[in-house]
């Protein structure tokens, strides 16, 4: 068929009608009537001479020759939308949203956005704190996750290699591991427990000893809250250094004695689609000079 005789209105309303298997539905994310899209889709019917639904009470089933054209257009409508979103996103103003964690946000990134808006003041910069991850397929977004992957269709790069290591406040004076007992141990609640990361009993296992040679424990649902308890003197915390390198760089926390043990990545993370969009590289520019202008302060 001539492109100039595609009935473009008609396969809208099938492919709507088709993919909700209603025409009601069909309708309403369309803003039309069911009459319409019946008389949208009679139309198609007639002028492809093949029937594509069996008509029943209160639901409309495709047919084979549905099931046939559906994904063809399903395809082509969603490559139409990303395409034109796309466009959208490269021609819009500078604006791009960075998801992270609001750990990472309060205590990595918010204390260096200073030094981004110096360097970008034409880029608007959105954050996305939250521990549920930020579907990047729907716009112009970046997000720097805590793990190994995978991530199918995105473009993922390691930013940082983690350890983790106790550290606690100069305040408390800890010399050594017999000193443990009379602090509290601090805990928090991952968001994601299947990450596998370091616990306490394999930092005391890797120190020689056994959690029981710990004092009571301290449990935060949230990490931040972790980290400022562990700044007040409240305890002895199991943290990531990169997360806390300011704190540590300013001595309010300091790795006093033990082991550190390995972490996951932190990963800079985009949708494949967005590739070469010209502010998203530029903040992933600045987090990639951010991250090595300054490494993990080591104990000394």
């Amino acid at each position: 068929m001539n492109r100039r005789q595609l009935p473009l209105s008609q396969l809208r309303a099938f492919e709507a009608a088709a993919r909700h298997r209603s025409f009601k539905q069909a309708a309403e994310e369309l803003g039309v009537t069911p009459a319409a899209i019946s008389q949208q889709v009679r139309e198609l019917e007639a002028l492809l001479d093949v029937a594509l639904f069996e008509r029943r009470v209160r639901q409309v089933v495709p047919t084979a020759a549905a099931e046939h054209l559906y994904p063809v257009l399903c395809h082509g409508f969603n490559a139409f939308g990303d395409a034109l979103e796309a466009l959208r996103e490269q021609t819009a103003p500078a604006s791009v949203t960075l998801s992270c964690t609001p750990a990472f946000a309060s205590h990595w990134l918010l204390p260096r956005l200073a030094d981004f808006h110096e360097r970008h003041p034409d880029i608007d910069l959105r954050i996305h704190a939250s521990e549920v991850p930020l579907d990047l397929s729907r716009g112009a977004a970046l997000a720097i996750r805590y793990g190994m992957g995978p991530y199918p269709e995105h473009q993922v790069e390691v930013l940082a290699e983690d350890s983790f290591a106790l550290v606690a406040s100069p305040q408390l004076g800890l010399s050594g591991y017999e000193d443990l007992h009379r602090v509290r141990h601090i805990v928090f609640d991952w968001y994601c427990a299947t990450l596998g990361l370091p616990s306490w009993q394999h930092w005391c296992q890797a120190a020689g000893g056994s959690i029981a040679d710990l004092g009571p424990s301290l449990t935060f649902s949230d990490e931040s809250h972790a980290i400022q308890a562990a700044i007040a003197g409240q305890g002895v915390a199991l943290l990531s250094q990169t997360l806390v390198r300011d704190e540590l760089e300013r001595g309010v926390l300091q790795v006093p004695f033990g082991p550190r043990l390995p972490g996951l990545r932190y990963q800079l993370i985009r949708h494949s689609r967005f590739a070469g969009h010209v502010a998203l590289e530029r903040v992933a520019e600045w987090l990639r000079e951010t991250f090595v202008e300054a490494p993990n302060k080591e104990a000394e």
